[in-house]
């Protein structure tokens, strides 16, 4: 008996890398031309330059996840730091940390929708997939 292995059939593939990176930047993650949102969080139904449907993904609460994930990482090692540094004044401290925990959320919120619909479209989930 000789031993072989049987290659499942191979998709054309949908690399992750680029994929994240225009969607990072609100970018169509198929041809990095058309935008993904037409405003602040709202998803296009379709890309106007390839006419990828965008209509089916599945965002919901993960950008708002990984937004909390990240400024909260960010943002309290900061917190302590300044806080032994410096020892500002409450006012002061709650002041600028939470304008910045504002500023750094409204930035990355959209980007990170962004990047999760290039997930999708990338991993072919959630009606990505044409084979289907």
């Amino acid at each position: 008996m000789t031993d072989q292995t049987i290659a499942a059939p191979a998709e054309t593939d949908r690399p992750l890398g680029n994929a994240l990176f225009r969607g990072y930047r609100g970018k169509c993650p198929n041809c990095g031309e058309g935008a993904v949102l037409h405003s602040y969080l709202k998803v296009n139904d379709s890309c106007s330059v390839c006419g990828l449907d965008m209509s089916n993904h599945r965002a919901d609460d993960g950008p708002a996840y990984l937004t909390i994930l990240i400024v909260g990482h960010l943002m309290a090692p900061l917190l302590l730091i300044v806080f032994e540094a410096f020892r500002p004044s409450p006012m002061v401290l709650f002041s600028i940390f939470a304008v910045g925990c504002l500023a750094l959320s409204l930035y990355l919120l959209p980007r990170l929708k962004g990047a999760v619909v290039a997930f999708q479209w990338a991993r072919r989930m959630h009606g990505f997939d044409e084979s289907a």
